[in-house]
Formats: structure tokens, sequence, C-alpha cells
């Protein structure tokens, strides 16, 4: 395209599900509006519950917490834009918007992958050396470790966007997503991009599978510290500290690894969308309700909270 002439993209325009009639289109917006509103709720109360109860001051919730404000970002960067285009009132996007949220798609995304990682680890100490967890869990560890998880999102958006959006976009500016991700953007691009793609890709798995094989390893010493339990009983509490988390963990990597993984010729734009939908919109509410559900002592303090609430003395023991 050297010396091609084309015309500055000073926004995009998002397709999301433009092509289903107008009806499913408005069943479409109130499912993801209350899927957003049950979302938002649930993770706020995790993160006030784990804040307000001593009992939830452990390690485990600590990292929770995080989980639950990643979880809170990954929705405001998303879902909002996509219930406006749901309901037709704008579906442009600005080119710096664009930009803006695709790198905090990125960077709570990886940070999300590295949070779970960490999470799994913290499982690891707890069943493995529960003896030596108060101590190797200390305040200062769970910090370094909550930082660690964090900080890679930034050089991932960065780098990744930054490159992205300095490449010559010409023809159409239709996004055909309901986000700014990626590959539907690429597809835009009017210039080689096969190093780039060739980044894309390596960088994805490095994000992908380096903390997946972190969890396949502490879950393996998990696995086996459990077998050596003797009893059955409590084979159980051990296995139940971390039911939830690997649930969560299941969730995360099946949808992303679905969307991002598999052959082209098999990803329509249709399905990736569909795909999308799982880690962007359900998953993130999904998180609290497997942590308040599957969680006895989430359970009691949020049934102590309300007491306290509601300015009633009894206590659940």
């Amino acid at each position: 395209m050297a010396g091609g002439n084309w015309t500055r993209v000073e926004e995009f325009i998002l397709m999301s599900f433009s092509s289903l009639p107008t009806e499913i289109q408005l069943l479409l917006f109130l499912t993801f509006l209350i899927i957003y509103l049950v979302t938002l709720m649930g993770n706020t109360l995790i993160i006030l519950v784990t804040l307000a109860d001593p009992m939830l001051h452990s390690p485990m919730y600590f990292f929770l917490r995080n989980l639950s404000f990643m979880e809170i970002g990954f929705n405001l960067v998303i879902v909002p834009k996509m219930l406006g285009t749901l309901l037709a009132w704008d579906t442009t996007i600005s080119f710096l918007g664009c930009a803006t949220q695709m790198y905090f798609f990125f960077f709570f995304g990886v940070a999300e992958c590295f949070l779970l990682a960490t999470m799994a680890y913290d499982r690891y100490v707890a069943i493995c050396s529960p003896l030596h967890y108060p101590v190797i869990m200390n305040q200062r560890t769970r910090a370094k470790l909550a930082v660690a998880s964090w900080l890679p999102g930034f050089p991932v958006a960065t780098v990744q966007t930054t490159w992205l959006f300095s490449f010559p976009f010409c023809g159409t500016n239709k996004v055909n997503h309901f986000f700014c991700d990626s590959p539907p953007v690429l597809r835009l691009v009017c210039a080689d991009t096969a190093l780039f793609e060739i980044y894309a890709i390596v960088g994805t798995i490095l994000v992908v599978m380096t903390p997946c094989l972190l969890i396949l390893c502490s879950y393996t010493r998990i696995a086996a510290a459990i077998l050596k339990i003797p009893s059955a009983k409590g084979k159980h509490k051990a296995f139940s500290t971390c039911s939830s988390h690997l649930l969560v963990v299941s969730l995360f990597y099946v949808s992303s690894s679905l969307t991002y993984f598999r052959p082209k010729s098999n990803n329509s734009p249709e399905s990736k969308k569909l795909l999308s939908l799982s880690y962007t919109v359900v998953t993130p509410m999904l998180n609290p309700i497997i942590y308040s559900l599957r969680n006895n002592e989430v359970k009691n303090a949020l049934g102590r909270t309300f007491h306290k609430a509601l300015g009633l003395r009894n206590c659940i023991p």
C-alpha cells in the first residue's frame, strides 16, 4: 500500500448483533443488562464482605477481592458500549475509544490469567504446607503476588494495542464484533501484518499457557497431597477449599481457548461473538456466585453482614 491513498479512520462502527432481528436484539439487551447489574452487585458485594468481615482476611479472600476488582473492570470496559449498540443508541466508537477499550481488555484479561495462577499457588501452600501457611503467605508476600499478577497486563496491552493502532486503516471501518478485539480490528488494516500476527499468536500462547502450566503444577501437587490424607472426610474438606477456584479456572480457560485457539475454518465471526460472551459477560457474573454458593465461610460472612446491616445482634456462629 506504499504510496496508496486512504482516508484516515477517525471512528469505527461496532456491528455487534446487528444481523439479528430487532426483537432479538431487545431481548439480548434486557438479558445482558440483568447480567451486567448482577455482575457489578455480586463482585462489589464480595469486595465489601471480604473487607468488612474479619473472618475473611486470609490470603485466599485477599486474592478473591482482587479477582472481583478485575471482573468489575472487565465488565465496565466491554458491556456498557455493547448495551448501547444493541439499542442502536450509538454503534460508533472513536479511534481513541476503540484503542482504549482494546488496551484495557488485554490488561484485565492478562492480569486475570496470572491472578488465577497466584490463587492456585495460594491453595497449594494452604493444603501442602498448612502449618507454614500463615508465615509463607504473610501480608508482604500476598501483596507482592498481587502486584506480580497485575503487572504483566501493562506491557502486553501497551505493545499489542500501540502496534496494532499504528497501522494504516482503509476501506470499511466496520468492526464485526461487539467490542474492539484484536482479530476483527486487524482485518481492517491495509498493510502487511505478518510480523504482528506472529507476535500476537506467540504472545497469546505465552500469556495463556504460562499461568496454565503454573496452575497445573500447583494442582498436581495438591492432588498428590490430598491422596495421602487417610480419611475420606479429610480428603473432602481439603478438596472443597479449592473446588471453587478449579471451577472458575475451568470456565475462564475453556471459553477463552475455544475463542482464540480454534482453527480459522471453524471460527466464523458469529460463533466467535457467542464464545466471547462467555468470558466477557457470563463468567464475571458466575465467579461471585460460585464463591458464595460453594463456600460456607463466604455464605456465613454474608449472613453476618446482612444481620449487622439490619441491626440484628444474633450473629451466625
